[in-house]
């Protein structure tokens, strides 16, 4: 690993052993049988694609797509594509039917809701993932059990409530919640539903990150349809980087060894993904402590056993940020420059664009810059994965000037 290091803030890690094997089971066959099922649920629909065109000129590159993905199943956040599939696989496994077999519309037959109605899902969440869960479980006709770390906001956990989860926030950091969760789900006969894996633990966080891979599948189709056959750089946040690890498995797959540049973000009181690949000896590393950001949805501690080593094999930089670079984006996505459209996204969606720019302005940062190889060539795609999901902080956040 070669290191730049705190500039402007930022610590970034250049991967220069890029090789691997691609992870099978987010191969260009399984995502395609993913979202043929997210199809058939009636909420669906494909997330605008945003090309800010203005934003691309003015920063010296030729295209810069931003996936909106506050529009999805009105959630507000992405986590539903994860949860509705990994519950609908824990539903076939209790019915013994193949989910190939079957559209979402199955599970709301009479016959299929008694069987199923007793069924409670639980899980650990700062509160999309949580919120996603509870949603889906709802629509089934199941229970739901949520709990929210400390320093969770009041508003998502309104959001969990009203969705109609037994929801908590708890004293305890986002690991230890998940320890909670998985506790209350041995205690209960439930079934557990998080996004993030372990050891003994990968079948259900597997198909969460399966489920993920939907909004890549759309974006790379959006992309061709504006004329673009493919991005050459994709910037990903992760937390314990089931998100991100699902992106660029699928993208391994489908480009093989003409794969985009890929930049992993994440906020720096909670980057286990850069700590993981600081420590170059193969492994997954923890964050320990508060993990305090305005980033709630990346403050994780323990990187997904499972997606760790795609993002390992295959991610060209690690990226540790501090908070203003998440709000950064926040800023230039609330308030676009000339025709481009606004686009609302949280803290935990923007961190990517805020770098984005951070990268082709700062001329302290033009190091890194030119070893990812961002000129007027440049086709770049990022996530915002999250809308105001707390929209007191949102509207805090975006009224106040930019300090960098």
């Amino acid at each position: 690993m070669e290191s730049i290091n705190d500039i402007c803030g930022i610590k970034a890690l250049l991967n220069n052993k890029v090789a691997g094997e691609r992870p099978g089971f987010l191969s260009e066959e399984e995502v395609k049988g993913v979202r043929k099922f997210h199809a058939t649920n009636e909420g669906y629909e494909a997330t605008p694609l945003v090309s800010l065109e203005c934003l691309a000129e003015k920063l010296g590159v030729s295209k810069i797509y931003v996936k909106d993905e506050s529009k999805r199943f009105g959630l507000n956040a992405f986590k539903g594509l994860g949860a509705t599939y990994a519950i609908a696989k824990l539903l076939c496994e209790k019915l013994e039917v193949d989910i190939e077999a079957i559209d979402y519309n199955y599970f709301k037959l009479p016959h299929v809701k008694e069987k199923i109605k007793d069924m409670v899902f639980v899980t650990a969440t700062d509160g999309n993932h949580g919120r996603a869960v509870a949603w889906a479980s709802a629509q089934l006709g199941c229970k739901s059990i949520v709990y929210m770390p400390k320093g969770s906001s009041l508003i998502r956990l309104k959001h969990i409530k009203d969705t109609g989860a037994d929801a908590f926030i708890t004293d305890v950091n986002y690991d230890d919640a998940v320890r909670l969760a998985k506790k209350k789900a041995e205690e209960i006969g439930g079934a557990l539903v998080q996004d993030t894996a372990w050891e003994g633990y990968e079948k259900v966080s597997n198909w969460i990150t399966q489920g993920y891979t939907t909004m890549a599948a759309e974006a790379i189709d959006q992309m061709k349809r504006d004329g673009s056959i493919k991005p050459t750089h994709v910037f990903l946040q992760a937390g314990v980087g089931s998100f991100a690890g699902g992106i660029l498995g699928y993208f391994t797959n489908i480009f093989k060894d003409n794969s985009p540049v890929t930049v992993i973000a994440e906020p720096e009181n909670a980057a286990c993904i850069y700590k993981s690949a600081l420590a170059d000896d193969g492994k997954p590393h923890s964050v320990t402590g508060d993990l305090n950001t305005i980033m709630a949805g990346l403050a994780c501690g323990e990187p997904n056993t499972v997606t760790w080593p795609i993002l390992r094999d295959f991610a060209q930089v690690f990226v540790s940020c501090p908070d203003y670079v998440a709000a950064k984006g926040m800023r230039l996505l609330a308030n676009p420059i000339g025709d481009d459209k606004k686009v609302i996204s949280g803290e935990s969606g923007a961190v990517g664009l805020g770098l984005i720019s951070l990268l082709l302005e700062k001329e302290e940062l033009k190091t890194l810059k030119e070893k990812l190889h961002l000129n007027e060539n440049s086709i770049i795609i990022c996530f915002s994965t999250e809308g105001d999901t707390d929209p007191e902080q949102y509207e805090a956040i975006i009224s106040q000037t930019d300090k960098q």
